[in-house]
């Protein structure tokens, strides 16, 4: 199958392309620095350059294909029209070319769980429950997906929630960092539910999700239906380091200062963030889950990582490439 991947040199593209190759499919990718792709080219890939403004880039890399996976997108901004710019005008030029061009190609929409915001303890979220997105982030993914929706396209929305894995420097890297120093900061009582999903068992879902027919008009939660909350994360990484974890609990009030503080100086840099006084809402949320039940029966995905052995593939990976000491 002909297949292209918008976003496939970041964490979770690149995943998805390595799923896609080694399921046989020919495999085109939109990129914005060729360099960066040198090695998805030597691997078969065809690359075409450009980003999602660059409508004759978009409409070269649809043209022909059965199959697309948007996995582009922005997930820090200096505020929400950039955010808008990038995840819904984005999501709006890449709807626009299959329209014109490939028009009963199947659209993989790889949205977020921050598209339909959290979810009540013990109750993950199903696609029956109402949307309510409370970040810059999750209303301009929800705003993409309702575009999506609207389209006269064959689509499919993926919402993963927190993705971890192999070649992720921006999270739990950070994480596992901390956890080796002793120490681990969390935000509240540490109660939070999350659901989480390895790298390659995302990819393996979005390859079904783009492959398996009669899906379409579906909007699936990609993740582990195995739940855990932050602190229970942060003990479960010290027992695999061989650390005994120090957890120091964050306030509400003092988080709404550092994340204030931390979007301001973002702000007077003019540099691109996550972290703003509203990511408190999210930190503070008492649940990120979702439930996989759905996909799982209409696609056969099973997910080959529990949350021990993924996060122990995890650091393998790490200490092999050297991003983690011992």
């Amino acid at each position: 199958m002909k297949a292209t991947v918008t976003g496939g040199t970041g964490f979770v593209g690149s995943h998805l392309i390595d799923r896609l190759l080694a399921g046989g499919h020919e495999v085109t990718a939109l990129v914005r620095s060729p360099g960066k792709a040198a090695g998805l080219e030597a691997r078969g890939v065809r690359l075409v350059r450009g980003d999602l403004h660059d409508e004759a880039a978009i409409r070269e890399a649809v043209r022909g294909q059965s199959l697309v996976y948007h996995a582009a997108a922005l997930v820090a901004a200096r505020d929400e029209a950039e955010f808008f710019r990038a995840n819904r005008e984005g999501t709006a030029n890449v709807v626009r070319a299959m329209e014109q061009l490939a028009p009963y190609a199947r659209l993989v929409h790889v949205s977020s769980l921050a598209a339909a915001g959290p979810a009540a303890l013990g109750t993950p979220r199903t696609a029956e429950h109402p949307e309510a997105p409370i970040t810059m982030y999750g209303r301009s993914k929800n705003a993409a997906e309702q575009l999506v929706r609207e389209s006269h396209l064959p689509w499919v929305i993926a919402r993963p929630p927190a993705v971890y894995g192999p070649r992720d420097r921006d999270n739990f890297l950070q994480v596992f960092k901390m956890v080796r120093s002793g120490f681990a900061p969390v935000f509240g009582d540490g109660s939070q539910e999350l659901s989480m999903v390895y790298a390659p068992d995302l990819a393996r879902s979005l390859e079904l999700i783009g492959t398996t027919p009669g899906i379409e008009s579906r909007a699936y939660f990609t993740n582990h239906p195995e739940i855990v909350t932050t602190t229970d994360l942060v003990r479960r990484i010290g027992l695999l380091m061989g650390r005994d974890v120090r957890i120091i609990p964050i306030p509400k009030s003092a988080a709404k200062v550092l994340l204030g503080g931390a979007g301001s100086i973002a702000a007077l840099l003019g540099n691109r963030t996550i972290l703003r006084a509203e990511k408190a809402h999210d930190f503070f949320s008492p649940g990120w889950t979702g439930d996989p039940t759905q996909l799982m029966s209409e696609t056969g995905w099973q997910p080959e990582h529990d949350l021990d052995r993924g996060l122990a593939a995890t650091r393998e990976w790490y200490l092999e490439a050297g991003w983690l000491s011992r």
